[in-house]
């Protein structure tokens, strides 16, 4: 079936499709005098930036071996195996909220035991020592953000 001339009804829905696939508010096509002009949805603005709201962590626990993170990094490291963060993550010093630490200063470790997890894109990642000995320190508090590589707990 022709409709203004020689622009017919497929080409009008041809016209339709692309608009609404490429978002265009309208597309005109023009046949000698003949003209059709198709009117798309409007196209939304582009949604506002979201800024994240920051989320307390959730308490799981454990005892730190210091007052404050800032404080922790500037204190002296004691000598023996320093056990880093392998990931960017939340430390957690125990399995769930309510329930006692994996270790504590003064518990004896053996090489493989779970002593404590990093939480990265909600992930719990348990991390094992790479060490026998005695739990000499613990640099950080449970719910505090941790860097790669940052020390974390010091095994003599």
């Amino acid at each position: 079936m022709k409709i203004f001339g020689k622009i017919d009804i497929e080409t009008i829905e041809k016209l339709a499709d692309v608009a609404r696939s490429r978002n265009l508010s309208e597309i005109t096509i023009t046949d000698g005098t003949n003209s059709v002009t198709v009117k798309g949805a409007p196209v939304p603005p582009p949604p506002a930036p979201v800024q994240a709201q920051p989320v307390a962590p959730a308490d799981f626990g454990g005892e730190p071996s210091s007052p404050s993170p800032a404080s922790a990094r500037s204190e002296a490291i004691a000598k023996g195996n320093v056990i880093k963060s392998p990931i960017v993550g939340t430390f957690y010093s125990s399995p769930a909220p309510g329930k006692p630490p994996f270790v504590s200063i003064g518990d004896k470790v053996k090489k493989g035991d779970v002593v404590m997890i990093i939480e990265s894109m909600k992930l719990m990642n348990e991390v094992k020592s790479d060490y026998s000995g005695i739990v000499r320190q613990i640099l950080v508090r449970s719910g505090d953000t941790v860097e790669y590589d940052q020390p974390i707990m010091v095994i003599e």
